[in-house]
């Protein structure tokens, strides 16, 4: 009876751990000439490739259900895939990648506010709390005293990412339960890596990479190493330990452990890149972990109406920094 719960709180921590690692493998990749979108790109359309498979096996005998949900996965892909996935890699271009997450995972508290003044959901006083402890770390995260390098370009793609998990979360919310989530998982990049690819084609984007040796944790490397990372850890194995872990704990649950994914970055920036925010930047990340894990209690608290959940009713999607 025990070990269900047992096992669904560490394919979320799984889940986490793995997602985390996405922007210290991004970096190397930048930094040895790679554009974000090119980054995204390789991570999205392997990890596509990669669950193809069994999402082809859980939509035999279903193929309606993914012709009637054509157009809500090809949104998921541009907004949830695509738009948060490159402002969070062109952020960690300017930012130390624990900031550049703090700042995406500030897209939860935006759609406090679009539940609020789309669907007249006001928020709760928790709720309240919470955003307002996340709105004042990310004062002490931008470091407005002036005692860290500021980088506005970056601090705006981090915002972008925010928007893009905002997005993320109000689409998985509405998805079709009679919807596989691997499908939907495996649809959303495919759509996310092919739009991205096109309007690079186009020149609107930059698409730059490089085929020789990374850097990556201080030693040189194949540039198939991040790659790798990237498309098979941060992705395959992140998306796939996420929804059996949603599975076996329920959405608001194991997204509320998801937000282990933020402490796990920094770790793993500071192991890998030696990287390590200010000890203000560092206080303003507990205070917007705290926030948002506020938001998240209040939402494990039962509503006081038959209304939806402010975030999610079946997010069976981890986070994706993704």
């Amino acid at each position: 009876m025990h070990s269900r719960p047992a096992a669904g709180v560490g394919l979320a921590l799984l889940s986490a751990v793995t997602f985390a690692t996405s922007g210290t493998f991004a970096r190397s990749l930048i930094e040895a000439g790679w554009s974000a979108e090119s980054a995204v790109i390789a991570r999205v359309g392997v990890a596509a490739l990669v669950l193809a498979i069994p999402a082809l096996l859980s939509l035999r005998g279903r193929w309606h259900v993914l012709r009637s949900n054509a157009a809500a996965i090809g949104l998921f892909g541009l907004l949830g895939v695509a738009l948060a996935q490159v402002c969070f890699f062109n952020a960690v271009r300017y930012l130390p990648v624990g900031v550049a997450l703090l700042l995406e995972y500030l897209g939860i508290i935006l759609v406090v506010v679009w539940m609020w003044l789309r669907h007249g959901q006001p928020p709760r006083r928790l709720t309240i709390a919470g955003s307002m402890a996340a709105l004042a770390g990310l004062a002490f995260v931008l470091d407005l005293a002036g005692t860290a390098d500021f980088h506005p370009v970056g601090v705006l793609w981090g915002l972008g990412a925010a928007f893009g998990l905002a997005g993320y979360f109000v689409l998985a919310g509405r998805v079709d339960p009679r919807l596989p989530s691997v499908a939907m998982a495996s649809g959303g990049m495919a759509v996310g890596a092919a739009v991205l690819l096109l309007i690079g084609l186009t020149g609107l984007l930059p698409l730059h990479a490089t085929f020789g040796e990374v850097t990556f944790a201080g030693q040189a490397t194949s540039w198939l190493v991040p790659i790798a990372g990237l498309s098979l850890v941060a992705a395959v194995i992140a998306y796939l330990a996420g929804i059996a872990g949603t599975r076996i704990l329920g959405p608001r649950l194991s997204s509320f452990v998801g937000l282990t994914e933020v402490l796990f970055a920094v770790l793993i920036a500071w192991l890998f890149l030696n990287e390590l925010p200010t000890g203000w930047q560092l206080f303003g990340g507990a205070l917007i972990v705290a926030g948002v894990a506020l938001v998240r209690l209040d939402e494990l608290r039962s509503p006081p109406t038959a209304a939806p959940a402010p975030v999610t009713s079946e997010p069976e999607l981890a986070l994706d920094g993704r």
